[in-house]
């Protein structure tokens, strides 16, 4: 069950009744309600924890101090006043960047529509342009349905007109992010109006933009997640093979690669969306050739002690370790021993780990060769490592279980030295512990050789079994 939802009305009005009712300040009235509505399971998350501002000299309702700003730049934006717009723009700006509290009491009041005119109304002029759409980002920042078809329409407009000034292009890429998180109609409707044309043509025409390739980079990637829970399927996989076979996006973003190859934040960004974008054998394959797993390879040594990048390196490689091939070259790349000592340096954590292992598991099947580098590397003593560091942790013990499964499946030999380093009471500990490793745990124990006691139950249909 979710948890419960207030409106801000409700909780002002319980702040108001301290204030007014017990004599609290308002500090102490905004704490005790926050206490009484989190003890009743409320979610407070949207909710603006402030007293209201009075009310100007007209008599009006006390407002929250956002709404003021916003009554202050929905006004300038009727008179068609740019000065008085542009300043109001810059505080309604920062005030949604506190927190999304905010921006969300201000999108219910009405702030898409007034931002969207704002946009129009600056129109031809770059500066005051530039001020509108930082402030349209801030607004559809985990707000996405608040864009609608016209605002669509505006930003692919501006990316198109200002193709050739890199701050425009930044501010409207940013927006389009925003707009996509978690919104599977929108990508739908921004591939379809022909964005990804638009963010691979930005990353080529503002190659040495960091915070453009950057931004551009993260836009194409979230066209490919599937992370909108009201719908069932979405495009994922279709806007993936757009990316790559009808924009050349893989020659794209590795180009762009090379040319920061002293900047490690740009270089996560770009293996990140590489990872998503090896959905199909012949990808992975395209990635090796055009010198992308080259860069993986050299990011994750160069970078060794800055676990957000050695996390998004690894989760490419072993995405593009899904073709055969590919899984030769990593190996030949030395990959397996930089795998190793990513998880062995940061033992700690639990995603580096999980990726560290899983990278080795697909390496190691089907590929008795592998196999044998990656146990002379260390790699099974660092996945037995991993799980007894995260005992709590279901992802790592399910991806360490299948590698030592994979290692032993088709080289038996392994079984001894594995088992002699522990493995056996690691594994049955994790069967016993995490309900969906039990397949992959008792699989890992059956091909080292262990003895292990099946369970399972006829439930009376055909090939079925249940335990």
């Amino acid at each position: 069950m979710g948890s419960k939802q207030i409106a801000q009305e409700t909780f002002d009005d319980a702040v108001q009744e301290n204030i007014t009712e017990f004599e609290m300040d308002p500090e102490e009235a905004v704490r005790e309600a926050v206490q009484q509505f989190e003890s009743q399971g409320v979610d407070l998350s949207n909710i603006v924890k402030a007293v209201r501002q009075p009310a100007s000299e007209n008599g009006q309702k006390q407002k929250h101090e956002i709404l003021l700003t916003l009554d202050s730049l929905g006004r300038a934006v009727a008179d068609s006043d740019l000065a008085e717009m542009a300043e109001q723009l810059v505080v309604f700006t920062d005030q949604c960047k506190e927190q999304l509290a905010f921006r969300y009491l201000a999108g219910q009041n009405g702030a898409y529509s007034v931002v969207f005119s704002a946009c129009q109304l600056a129109s031809g002029d770059r500066n005051l342009m530039l001020k509108a759409f930082y402030t349209l980002s801030a607004v559809l920042d985990g707000q996405p349905d608040l864009l609608d078809s016209a605002g669509q329409d505006l930003l692919l407009q501006t990316l198109k007109e200002y193709r050739e000034d890199a701050e425009m292009t930044l501010a409207g890429i940013r927006c389009i992010r925003h707009a996509c998180l978690k919104h599977e109609q929108n990508r739908q409707d921004f591939v379809k109006g022909g964005v990804l044309p638009l963010l691979t043509g930005a990353i080529v025409q503002h190659g040495d933009s960091a915070d453009v390739v950057r931004m551009a980079s993260s836009a194409l990637r979230i066209m490919t997640f599937d992370d909108d829970i009201r719908v069932p399927f979405g495009h994922a996989h279709d806007h993936a093979k757009m990316i790559v076979l009808e924009n050349d996006g893989l020659r794209v973003l590795i180009e762009a690669a090379k040319a920061f190859t002293d900047n490690s934040s740009v270089l996560s960004e770009l293996c990140a969306t590489l990872s998503r974008l090896s959905v199909r054998n012949e990808f992975c394959q395209e990635i090796v050739d055009l010198g992308g797993l080259n860069v993986m390879v050299a990011l994750l040594a160069d970078c060794i002690d800055h676990p957000d990048v050695v996390k998004q390196v690894l989760s490419a490689i072993r995405a593009v370790a899904g073709n055969d091939d590919v899984k030769d070259a990593i190996v030949n790349a030395g990959g397996t021993d930089l795998i190793v000592l990513a998880i062995s340096h940061h033992l700690a954590n639990p995603q580096i780990c999980e990726q560290g292992c899983a990278a080795l598991c697909v390496l190691a099947l089907r590929k008795p060769e592998n196999c044998n580098v990656i146990m002379e590397g260390g790699g099974a003593l660092a996945a037995l490592q991993a799980m007894k560091a995260h005992p709590r942790e279901v992802a790592v013990q399910k991806q360490a279980c299948m590698l030592i499964r994979n290692l032993v499946s088709r080289s038996r030999d392994f079984s001894q030295p594995i088992l002699e380093m522990g493995a056996e009471n690691l594994i049955t500990e994790a069967r016993a512990t995490h309900k969906d490793c039990d397949d992959v745990a008792k699989a890992a124990l059956r091909d080292l050789g262990c003895k292990v006691e099946l369970r399972e139950l006829w439930t009376g249909q055909k090939g079925s079994l249940a335990q």
